[in-house]
């Protein structure tokens, strides 16, 4: 009996705890300075030395980095995350025997993700909208509404122009083989573009919300205007 109120207080304490915001769940500012190192260590290691010594280079300070994050007790999946895509990266460097192979894996990444926000945009299901009711488990009660399910899918359509974007002009820098210049367009277009693709969705998800609280009191007011309609 008396481990009942434990638990009901701690599942209370969990449930007061406040939601991460999206740039918290993406490992904070250390996390997006973090992932931009081994890119900047690979663009400086390969035009001093060359493409081996730099993927080795980017290699050794991304699991240096997952080990700083260990050791600080950081959270540690966006160490991981991207320990596995600088791995990604090493091993198609390796294959192609190219050092401009380091950001085909990015590349394509942006286009997947342009054609998967397309696609979910297509249909109807906007994945701004759906990612954000996934990671904060707050439902999907905002596609029962035009007007809220259309603020997603402005924010869907910003993410779209942002990985369409990186795809072409990146792709175009691929085929042209600098390296140099692709590594700092990979970290230009990184930051400002996501920053701009972020506060679109937050405005997106502070618009929609307001829409449904706004739905939720014209409803209930409704519900307690029904018996007074009513005839004896």
């Amino acid at each position: 009996m008396s481990e009942q109120p434990a638990a009901r207080a701690e599942a209370q304490d969990e449930a007061a705890k406040p939601t991460p915001t999206l740039l918290e769940q993406m490992g904070g500012v250390s996390g997006l300075i973090y992932s931009s190192v081994p890119i900047v260590v690979f663009v400086l290691a390969n035009y001093l030395f060359d493409w081996q010594a730099a993927l080795w280079a980017a290699v050794g300070v991304a699991v240096a980095i997952a080990l700083l994050r260990l050791i600080r007790r950081e959270p540690l999946q966006p160490a991981i995350s991207g320990l596995l895509g600088i791995a990604v990266c090493a091993f198609i460097t390796i294959r192609t025997g190219s050092a401009k192979g380091f950001f085909a894996f990015g590349i394509w990444s942006s286009l997947a993700y342009c054609a998967a926000f397309l696609i979910s945009a297509l249909v109807r299901w906007p994945l701004a909208g759906v990612i954000w009711s996934t990671l904060n488990n707050s439902g999907f009660k905002w596609r029962a509404d035009r007007s809220a399910r259309l603020y997603y899918d402005i924010a869907t359509l910003v993410w779209i122009l942002v990985f369409g974007s990186k795809f072409v002009v990146q792709q175009w820098l691929y085929d042209q083989n600098d390296v140099g210049l692709l590594g700092l367009t990979r970290i230009a277009m990184g930051y400002p573009l996501t920053a701009v693709a972020i506060g679109v969705t937050v405005w997106a998800v502070r618009k929609a919300d307001k829409r449904l609280v706004q739905l939720a009191a014209e409803e209930s007011k409704h519900e307690e205007a029904k018996p007074a309609q009513e005839p004896a």
